[in-house]
């Protein structure tokens, strides 16, 4: 199973072998918060870039450790790059950015990113 995604103006397209995620994280932290993501975590295996590499910009703030990557013609940030505490990478896929998902459909899980 695989879902595919893509930013607003379409540069900028992905596909993950997983099947379509039931739940999505919701950070409060000042940038998820103000960006109103919907995350969910994949293995790095897992993330194809179908195209848009020239396209992305990044960005990073805080401690620096999460790559934010976003489409530089419409701005859209449907991915970011990252590790797992085990150092193994990781990909957060915005999950508002997957048309196939039904986001009324997605159980919410609250992360207090504001205190972490």
């Amino acid at each position: 199973m695989s879902f595919e995604g893509s930013c607003h103006c379409g540069a900028v397209r992905f596909e993950v072998q997983a099947p379509i995620p039931t739940q999505a994280i919701s950070c409060n932290c000042s940038h998820c918060r103000r960006k109103g993501f919907l995350l969910s975590f994949f293995p790095e295996a897992q993330f194809t870039l179908l195209q848009g590499e020239s396209s992305l910009g990044s960005y990073r703030f805080n401690t620096h450790k999460i790559n934010h990557r976003f489409c530089q013609a419409c701005g859209t940030q449907a991915f970011a790059e990252g590790a797992n505490p085990d150092g193994s990478a990781v990909r957060a896929v915005n999950l508002r950015c997957v048309p196939s998902i039904d986001l009324d459909a997605l159980s919410l899980q609250k992360y207090d990113g504001a205190k972490a």
